[in-house]
This record gives structure tokens, sequence and C-alpha cells, in this order.
């Protein structure tokens, strides 16, 4: 049974997801290609086809119902999409390069223009960004991309995915999953922005990436005023004061504007005046610290399927609805689970006011069910450095995986909500974990760092995470100096007829009802998590926020449809939690800023 969301139902194809992919690197105009392309699955070479299969609407993959397509890439195919371009009269100012950007690609691409192969990519998480200039012919080419995915037969990352579906593992997906769009831009021109708030110093570190040898100027604005500025050397860091701070909280979301000029180039973002740490409350407790003071993390798993478009969102109001829906229920953070998202979804967090724990994508693998099952259930830590136990034997795997979480964070490092890295999870692909964190640590010093959430704990980064579904939880004996974090817990299955992916029905606990769950997920924090928190136990991570194919723990349904739990029972649960955290319920600030 097709399982379609309402945004899914009333898509598009001619409007696919047509909103400014990258809120914090604004440029005037940008020609969407998310649509309508022709598609073709091919044996393992390279030859281009001669005939296409049909239509594929992009970017959502082509084992998504919402693509039209509904046929899985196996590791010895290759899958090719074509389209034509036509850059509309006076996009492209004389001297302007042509930019062709890929949200993301899953797993390995070529990029083709009028048959001239203008560049590639590896890895099916992250963004990449192709000059095309020279390959098009008066404004016009032909595009053609080149996919090939190994999906969990492969050392990438690669996710929740398998080719063998089933329980916690999730249909394999690939290709084009998120926007394809093209910009335009001076010969000197802002490549990126880095922006460093410093609360504490009540200004923010601004740096403009560009190969220029003119200054920058920088701006920074609060409702429209202008409150602050600068000239700037490209690729060198400027701090630019920021008076009367007024800091950034899920309570009071408030971001600041900040524009640049470079000579002919203008470009607009944004930031948030906020800090992350650790550090001890007023009995010595070692806690999570927002803006220099204690916070309890209230969260959820948030897996980013979707029962339509897989790990497309089918609309930007559906990415908004999630985040929406989770805040309302009293959520104070999202954990994304084994995913990047698009640019889009941390704005709205931002905007929104929602702090993020972004896990890393892992790959390696196979992965040994003795390493990664048994700590559920079965207290058991084993050394990560003993790599083919954790599917890690090969160096160049290592190295790759190493290589995407720094790409991963020099993507993200501006997104405001984002107060948690966290680079493995539950043994999947875990390796030499204390240095990766020390690394973490090193690339970005203003996060906190939970380095290997659930199980394997080295003993390093901030944070003493557990995973805890099969026993009930108790704060450990043992004394730790970091944080103590429940990274995982719950995931009480409830089946709502008509709105499943299947007959499966996957989860840790089962109930017939909603009374009877929405008891026993009250009993759960009133017993076990509530009189944790004065002990030391400082965020939560409830799983999760919607049914995953056969995954039925979700507080939604996999459509989006139903919320299983009465609204007022969950957000008084979770006020509990922020009252016996310490965190506050009221908000200080007006309504959060518009979307870009």
């Amino acid at each position: 049974m097709t399982l379609l969301t309402r945004w899914g139902a009333e898509l598009d194809p001619d409007a696919v997801l047509p909103e400014y992919p990258r809120p914090q690197l604004v440029r005037d105009g940008h020609l969407n290609l998310n649509g309508r392309w022709e598609y073709a699955f091919t044996g393992g070479g390279r030859r281009q086809p001669a005939e296409y299969d049909g239509e594929i609407i992009v970017p959502f993959s082509p084992e998504s119902p919402l693509s039209g397509v509904g046929r899985q890439l196996r590791p010895d195919e290759t899958l090719w999409y074509r389209r034509t371009v036509d850059l509309p009269d006076g996009f492209r100012p004389e001297g302007h390069r042509v930019l062709l950007h890929f949200g993301a690609v899953d797993q390995t691409c070529h990029v083709f223009v009028n048959d001239i192969e203008v560049g590639g990519h590896e890895g099916g998480y992250l963004p990449f960004c192709l000059d095309i200039t020279d390959a098009l012919r008066d404004g016009s080419g032909t595009l053609v991309v080149e996919v090939r995915d190994p999906s969990d037969t492969g050392d990438r990352a690669w996710g929740k995915q398998k080719l063998k579906r089933g329980g916690i593992w999730y249909t394999a997906q690939s290709g084009i999953w998120q926007t394809v769009w093209i910009e335009c831009v001076p010969a000197v021109h802002v490549e990126r922005l880095t922006l460093v708030p410093h609360l504490d110093e009540s200004c923010v570190e601004v740096t403009v990436h560009a190969e220029a040898d003119q200054p920058a100027q920088i701006q920074i604005h609060a409702e429209g005023e202008v409150v602050g500025q600068a000239d700037a050397a490209p690729n060198e860091a400027v701090r630019i004061p920021v008076p009367d701070v007024r800091p950034w909280s899920p309570e009071d979301p408030f971001l600041y504007d900040v524009t640049v000029r470079l000579g002919d180039d203008h470009v607009a973002g944004y930031f948030g005046m906020r800090s992350f740490g650790v550090g001890p409350d007023e009995n010595g407790t070692p806690r999570l610290l927002l803006n220099g003071r204690p916070y309890f993390h209230a969260g959820i798993l948030d897996q980013g399927y979707w029962s339509d478009g897989m790990y497309t969102a089918p609309s930007d109001e559906a990415m908004v609805h999630d985040i929406a829906t989770m805040k309302r229920l009293g959520f104070t953070m999202l954990r994304k689970h084994i995913k990047v998202e698009p640019l889009r979804w941390y704005h709205h967090c931002d905007r929104l006011g929602i702090l993020v724990w972004q896990d890393m994508v892992n790959g390696g693998g196979p992965y040994r069910p003795a390493v990664i099952t048994p700590p559920a259930v079965v207290p058991m830590r084993l050394g990560d450095g003993r790599h083919e136990w954790f599917g890690r034997a090969g160096a160049g795997g290592r190295e790759r995986f190493r290589e995407e979480m720094r790409e991963t964070i020099g993507h993200l490092r501006n997104v405001v909500s984002i107060a948690v890295w966290v680079p493995f999870n539950e043994g999947w692909g875990q390796f030499d974990a204390a240095a990766v964190a020390a690394e973490v640590k090193a690339l970005d010093p203003t996060r906190t760092v939970d380095h290997a959430s659930g199980w394997h704990d080295q003993g390093a980064g901030d944070l003493n995470s557990l995973h805890v579904y099969f026993r009930r939880f108790r704060v450990p004996r043992r004394s730790d100096p970091r944080v103590l974090v429940l990274s995982e817990y719950g995931g009480y299955n409830l089946r709502v007829d008509g709105h499943a992916f299947n007959d499966k029905d996957f989860g840790y606990k089962r109930y017939d009802s909603a009374g009877r769950l929405g008891a026993a997920f009250a009993r759960l924090h009133a017993q076990q998590i509530v009189p944790a928190i004065p002990r030391g136990l400082s965020a939560t991570v409830y799983t999760q926020l919607s049914d995953v194919e056969d995954e039925l723990n979700g507080l939604l349904t996999y459509d989006r449809e139903v919320c299983k739990l009465p609204e007022d029972l969950v957000r008084s649960v979770n006020a509990r939690l922020r009252l016996t955290g310490g965190t506050g319920l009221t908000s200080a600030g007006g309504p959060p800023p518009p979307t870009r």
C-alpha cells in the first residue's frame, strides 16, 4: 500500500520544493531544477543509454512513491538522469559564472553538460557545486547525471539504509534526493561565510571566504536596524561587537541578520547569539549549559524518513510540521538520527527555536550482531581499537568517515540550533572514538560532543550517553565527570490501522490502545526519568518522532496524520521534565523570525 502524506497527495510536479535552498548564504535569484527529469537504469557500465525509461520527479529517489518510478537501484546498476537547462533572459549578467548545485546525491555521481564531464562527487549526504559556464552553449545545455550506489555493501556512509530492509533498517534509497539548482556569481564572489557567536564577549566572529584581494563590507542587523559593521580582508576572521545582546534560545529564537558585499557580489545570512557547554550546577553536578546556565534537553529521536518521499520531505511545509509539532508537544531538542538534512530543515529549527543533536552518518560494515546487539540487554563495553569487530577493518573506509565528518561539521557549522555532535551510535562502524571525539572538539570547540551514543563507551567526549529500552533506567553508581544523558529510550509501539507501512510491528513494548500507551508513557517518566534528573540526568531522547516502515513506535504515524497520544499528556510530561531540570517554560520574546 502506498502511504501518502497530505503534502505528497498535493504535490505539484512542476513546483517541487521551490524555496531558496541555502538560507544562510542567500543571493538574489536562483534557478530551481527540481521537477520532471528523464531516467534510465542500465548495467554497470558508463555508456549513456540510447533511450530513457521514463519520467522521474526530482529530487525524490527512484525507490520512493513520489518519484513516480518505484524501483530499487542495485549495486551492479547505473542510474541515469537527463534534462535540458535554459537560462532565462537576463539571468546571467556579463562576466558571471554559472554554478550548478546538488544538495545531495546518493552515492557516487558524474555530471555532464552537453556531453562534457564537468565534475562529480562521492558520498551521499553532502552538497557539492560545479562550475558549468564553459560547457553551456548560448545559456543552454543538456544535463546528464550518472549515479552508482552500493548502499550497505560499500564502506561509505549509508546510514539506516539496507538492501534487505527490516526492523530498524529501512529501504535503501539512491540518486538525487535534495534540491538541484543554479545560481550566477561574479568572478570574484563570496564562497562561504563562517559565523561564530561569542556570547560572553558580546561579539560575532565573521570570516568571508573568497579568492579576492579586496576587503568585504559586513553589516549586522537586528530587526532591520544596523547594529554593527566592519570591513574584513577575505579569509581573515574579524570580530564585530553586538550591542545589547539578545541571546538565542528555544524560548526566544532571536536571529541577527548579516549582509556582506564583496565587489559586485552581495550575500545575506543570519546567526544567533548563544553558547553551548558543560559545567556544574549549584550542587556541583555536571550539566549541559545553554548561554552559561543549566538547560535540560527534552529531546526526541528524529529519523527524517517520510512514507512517500523517503529521505526527501514532500514539501517545506512538511518539514516545518514535524519541527513545530514537536515543539508544541513540549520538546526542546531533536536528535537528527543518522542523516544530514537539507539546510532548510536546520533553518526552520533555528527560527522556530529547537535544539539539534546532529549524528554523523554511519558506514563500514558488515556489522557483527555479537557487537551491536547484546549491549541492548546486557552491560557490555568493547574497546573500539579492534576495528574488524566493528566493521571497520579497512583503513580507507575509516579515513573516508573522518573526511565526511570534517565536511559535515564544516557544512553545518553556522547552524544556530546545533548543540551536540554525535560521531557514533550503538557501535555501528565505530572506531577510535576517543580520537575522533578529540578531532571533533578541535574542529568545533563551541559545541558539546557525544562520542559514542548508546554503548561501547570509550570514556571520551562530554557526555555519558546511555540507551535503555529493555530494562529499568537507573542512574549509574559509578562516578563520571561527564554529563549524564539518556540518548535513547522508550520506543513504545501502537499500530494505527490505515496509517501503517505494512503488517509488521517492530518496537520495544507493544500496546493495543492509546489509553494504555498513554498510561505507560506517563508512568515511565514519573517513575524512572523525573527522579533521575536531580541525580544528574541532563537530557533525554525519546524514541521516536514518527513511525518508520516496520517500526510503529513513533508519536506520529508514518504519514504524520495521527498523533497517538493526547497532546496535553505529552506536554505535561515534558513540562515536568523541564521544570525538574530547571528550565523555564515561558518565552522571553515574540514570534519566531520569518522563513527565508
